[in-house]
């Protein structure tokens, strides 16, 4: 029997499938009806789903959210509102409003459009924009890595996303600076009254040899209820080098499902951290492929949360070839009645000899309330690896806190101090020194309490 959840977004596709297409592109469209009877067949995943067990999401996804399918200009203008920035990061900056890139557009009073900001300039064949006006472009990638057959919330992305993002590095180009992407969050209109769905899309492909670091930095502008599904699709071809930065500071009426999909080929370097600074409920996957001898990976998160916060990051390392590494070390602190998980599982397939690997989650409970599940798995099917797994959950060292507190330290600073250090070790694995100085910063103002939006941001006044 088909839930209301389910059957809502159902009727919603049956009856909205020409208005969904119409505003988007043919590549985009080719997969809908595919990735429909996929969703039509799987429906949600229940808790009894392993890969879900610790978030609801049924219930998240229950409400009757409203949809921008006719895609009503945003009343926004980030280039004028959005101050924040990283300080001597010196990035190449685009912006995703709700589930659509901005041009750095506007009309003027005679209705015409008139750009807001030059675009930045970039190497040649590299390309930075629009997924449905590049779509030729992103024909031969999308939807190839993520697969909506093997998850369902991936084909509800599928039938719904209308636009998104493409990063195309051609081959042995490197982009020196990084490519920084603020995805915005915001109703339609002032008048706007409901909830607001968001179907996000991002294709990020390197080709032989490229080399590309992006930072994408999420935020809410409204104080309203968001519900956002992403899905991000890495494709590094053999000697390419990504790095993906993820950082969410939105606020508690936000709902954040986001997958991540990535296809390594041979000798390619990923590195992937999310961070969780502010947020309501939050639910990341990751699914990487180490698909070609000689890949590496590194995986890092870092989660802080407070009051009824929920933190569920859920990844799985597909080791197909051989001489390949994966690394993956995530940190929770939480307090108050937050609750996190975390469920890493490494596989490793037959043949895949000589893999290397590493997982380990570590977790500090401040309070009684709050709780905390972790779950590291492995699965090898190869016998000339090295491999190891482990997780711990912990409170605040007593001892610690003596000497400090027998220092002259209060016991609040003294206790903000040892969280801080905890995550540090995730932190300072960002290459980015810039980038690693700011979250520093912001760390230590989120464990004080002060860090209700960043500094200089004009959204949320």
């Amino acid at each position: 029997m088909t839930s209301d959840s389910i059957r809502q977004y159902i009727d919603l596709y049956q009856q909205c499938r020409q208005m969904i297409c119409d505003h988007s592109s043919p590549v985009m469209n080719a997969l809908r009806d595919e990735a429909f009877e996929h969703f039509k067949q799987q429906g949600f995943p229940s808790k009894k789903v392993e890969r879900y067990k610790y978030t609801d999401i049924e219930k998240l996804m229950a409400p009757d959210y409203g949809l921008n399918l006719n895609r009503l200009p945003i009343p926004v203008d980030p280039y004028e509102a959005f101050k924040c920035d990283v300080p001597n990061l010196s990035t190449l900056l685009y912006f995703i409003v709700n589930d659509d890139f901005y041009r750095g557009e506007r009309k003027d009073d005679k209705g015409e459009k008139q750009l807001m900001a030059a675009t930045p300039k970039l190497p040649e064949g590299v390309v930075i924009g629009s997924l449905k006006e590049h779509a030729e472009l992103a024909k031969a990638y999308y939807g190839t890595v993520a697969r909506s057959e093997e998850d369902s919330l991936t084909a509800l992305n599928t039938m719904l996303a209308q636009d998104g993002l493409l990063v195309y590095v051609p081959k042995n180009t490197v982009i020196d600076k990084t490519v920084q992407v603020i995805n915005i969050l915001k109703a339609p209109s002032p008048t706007w009254n409901a909830d607001l769905m968001v179907n996000r899309r991002v294709l990020i492909v390197a080709e032989e040899g490229a080399e590309v670091k992006l930072l994408f930095c999420d935020h809410a502008a409204d104080d309203r209820n968001f519900l956002t599904t992403q899905v991000i699709e890495v494709v590094a071809k053999d000697n390419a080098k990504i790095d993906l930065y993820c950082l969410e500071e939105t606020h508690a009426k936000n709902v954040r499902i986001s997958n991540v999909y990535v296809r390594q080929e041979r000798d390619s370097r990923v590195r992937h951290n999310v961070i969780t600074l502010h947020n309501g409920v939050t639910r990341n996957k990751l699914d990487l492929v180490l698909a070609g001898d000689g890949a590496e990976c590194v995986c890092n998160g870092c989660v802080i949360a407070d009051k009824q916060q929920h933190v569920d990051n859920n990844t799985l390392i597909v080791h197909e070839a051989q001489h390949c590494t994966s690394n993956e070390l995530y940190k929770y602190v939480l307090d108050s009645h937050a609750t996190g998980a975390f469920a890493g599982r490494v596989y490793v397939a037959h043949g895949a000899q000589k893999t290397a690997s590493q997982m380990t989650n570590q977790n500090l409970i401040s309070t009684r309330e709050a709780r905390m599940f972790t779950q590291p798995m492995l699965e090898i099917y190869a016998d000339d690896v090295k491999c190891a797994h482990g997780s711990t959950v912990g409170q605040l060292n007593d001892a610690a806190l003596f000497y400090m507190r027998q220092r002259g330290i209060p016991e609040k600073e003294a206790r903000m101090l040892l969280q801080v250090a905890f995550v540090r070790e995730v932190v300072d694995m960002i290459e980015l020194v810039p980038l690693r100085d700011r979250l520093h910063y912001l760390i230590d103002k989120r464990f004080r309490g002060e860090l209700n939006k960043c500094e200089g941001c004009k959204l949320c006044r």
